[in-house]
């Protein structure tokens, strides 16, 4: 077994812990409300443009492996990386100070913003050791095999990041700000 194997093993027990962990904690601390804390109303539009800004930088670094700039690339996913840290950061923050907004739509429209936000949550889950297992391939490397999981990866990175979007969209006007 050579080293690569050994470090991928690593990786893989390292990105098993980290997409468990993720969505315990932030469950866990989405039940928690920071006492004595003003409300972080302003956080949602930033995290929603986070989430924008992370679609089209996703989008851009594709054109760049696709013009064989691989290294701009490289940088561009790190860079989405750390606006997805940065976003569920802020997305933490809010619900620790917030309550939660009820959708105030009703017909078609409320069944509609359902199925995105559901679609949304089970997928942001998902994409967690999508993400860190395509990153530890490029990094370990193994191109070809980074290849094939970004294939599964970007779309539904690319599909969380837009429908977070329209999620914030679509639940805006029923903010209450006190």
């Amino acid at each position: 077994m050579g080293t690569v194997d050994i470090r991928e093993k690593k990786f893989n027990r390292l990105i098993t812990l980290v997409s468990i962990a993720i969505p315990i904690v932030v469950a866990v601390l989405f039940g928690v409300k920071l006492p004595n804390v003003e409300p972080l109303h302003m956080l949602p539009p930033i995290y929603a443009s986070i989430n924008g800004l992370t679609a089209v930088v996703l989008v851009l670094a594709v054109v760049a492996i696709k013009n064989g700039k691989r290294e701009l690339h490289q940088k561009l996913m790190v860079f989405c990386i750390i606006l997805s840290l940065l976003f569920l950061v802020m997305y933490v923050a809010y619900h620790m100070t917030s309550d939660s907004t009820p959708f105030g739509g009703e017909g078609i429209i409320r069944y509609v913003y359902y199925f995105i936000l559901i679609t949304h949550i089970v997928l942001s889950i998902a994409i967690i050791p999508l993400v860190l297992k395509t990153y530890a391939r490029a990094y370990l490397k193994k191109y070809d095999a980074h290849r094939r999981l970004a294939k599964i990866t970007f779309p539904i990175w690319l599909y969380v990041a837009i429908t977070g979007v329209v999620v914030y969209l679509m639940i805006s006007p029923y903010y209450v700000f006190q």
